[in-house]
């Protein structure tokens, strides 16, 4: 799957909602990062720049994934947890398409400013020739906040998983 979507097989029959949401980790740790920009978009053409963020093996303390969602009886807030005292949040091969990302951070063998056709640390996450791109051999980030407008990968380990859908319910941040 990263493969097909580093090299945008995927992201043809995979339109976005249209609604981005909010990710937040108290730490990320990760064997091997890769990222370039790209466009994502929605099932009504609208483009949505983001920075394709591959990510090799994601441990994460823990997870909150919300959403805001338009509904016949008002907006709703869609909200996924996990982690923190259940313990770790496993992804393998994860791919956000994200338009932001704060946190502290720590890039082990950074190289920035790579042609995104030449990545290797995250296995079929390569961009376009002649684009920016960068990748680093391990990465950790503590305080992790993003808006994102997709996220995939295999082999998910939700410990702890808890979901929420309510009527002016709590965000991420």
């Amino acid at each position: 799957m990263a493969s097909m979507m580093g090299q945008g097989a995927l992201a043809a029959s995979f339109a976005v909602s249209g609604t981005s949401f909010q990710v937040a980790s108290g730490k990320l740790t990760s064997q091997g990062l890769s990222s370039y920009v790209q466009t994502d978009r929605s099932a009504d053409g609208k483009g949505h720049p983001v920075a394709l963020l591959g990510i090799g093996d994601a441990r994460l303390s823990d997870i909150c994934q919300a959403a805001e969602v338009a509904t016949p009886v008002g907006k709703v807030v869609f909200r996924l947890t996990a982690g923190g005292k259940a313990g770790e949040v496993t992804a393998s091969s994860l791919v956000i398409d994200a338009e932001d990302l704060v946190g502290d951070a720590r890039f082990g063998t950074a190289q920035i400013g790579r042609d995104a056709s030449t990545l290797d640390q995250v296995p079929g996450i390569k961009g376009e020739a002649g684009k920016f791109g960068l990748q680093a051999g391990d990465i950790e980030v503590a305080g992790v906040k993003s808006h994102a407008w997709s996220a995939t990968g295999g082999n998910f380990r939700l410990r702890g998983l808890s979901i929420d859908v309510s009527l002016d319910g709590k965000k991420c941040f």
